[in-house]
């Protein structure tokens, strides 16, 4: 892993430098906060090891917690002399994925690292959707298929949109008239087929596999062809 180390004592600092190497680990070092901050902000790196206390204006629980506040979700494991309950509980609360007071034994800090790079990542919100050749671009607002560019309208991107998170899905005629309409009632018309007919159109027409596809008697589903 790359693994950003913030510490300000240097005894310290090149001894867990050092023990995390010979673990075969790749270690930058940032001697106070504001330089780890910029360092932690501006490049990637697989965790952060920092000390609680920090010179240069920016401490770990500052440092931390300006990252989160950006969306960084890197693990953070604290080093800290402060060994209080409430000193653990702020860091932790901060941002922080463990926290590992001082003195320690550079075994067991190798171990919390470890533990902590085993953790399932959270992953971002998806930004795109794919059935398929077909995309939605969430962002952009654009949806494509096969590389060939598609317009539609706000109306039919929600109706598509929705359909897309539930592919492979039967989506009903009222999941469709709360969802895409915000109608918490039937209003007893043919809007939602007038809809399906046009995205069909300008999704599948020119294609040989259709991706919208009617389930008598439920609704709609899009899936690709097997």
């Amino acid at each position: 892993m790359r693994i950003l180390l913030v510490e300000d004592d240097a005894e310290v600092a090149r001894f867990v430098k050092k023990g995390l190497q010979e673990a075969g680990h790749t270690v930058e070092h940032a001697p106070n906060g504001r330089d780890g901050l910029f360092l932690a902000a501006s490049e990637q790196f697989d965790m952060l090891v920092l000390d609680r206390m920090l010179p240069g204006g920016v401490d770990g629980v500052r440092l931390v917690e300006t990252l989160r506040s950006q969306g960084n979700r890197t693990p953070v494991l604290f080093l800290s002399a402060l060994s209080a309950v409430d000193e653990r509980v702020k860091g932790l609360k901060a941002g922080g994925d463990d926290y590992l007071t001082k003195p320690f034994a550079f075994a067991e800090l190798l171990a919390r690292v470890e533990a902590l790079a085993r953790r399932p990542s959270v992953d971002a919100p998806a930004t795109r959707l794919r059935v398929a050749d077909l995309e939605l671009d969430l962002l952009s607002r654009n949806v494509s298929r096969a590389g060939k560019r598609i317009d539609v309208q706000p109306r039919e991107f929600r109706l598509l949109e929705h359909l897309m998170r539930h592919a492979g899905q039967v989506v009903t005629r009222t999941m469709l008239l709360e969802k895409v309409w915000d109608y918490h009632f039937d209003p007893q018309t043919n809007v939602i087929d007038v809809h399906v007919s046009r995205l069909r159109q300008k999704l599948d027409k020119g294609f040989d596999k259709p991706l919208i596809h009617t389930v008598r008697n439920a609704g709609y589903m899009i899936r690709a062809e097997p």
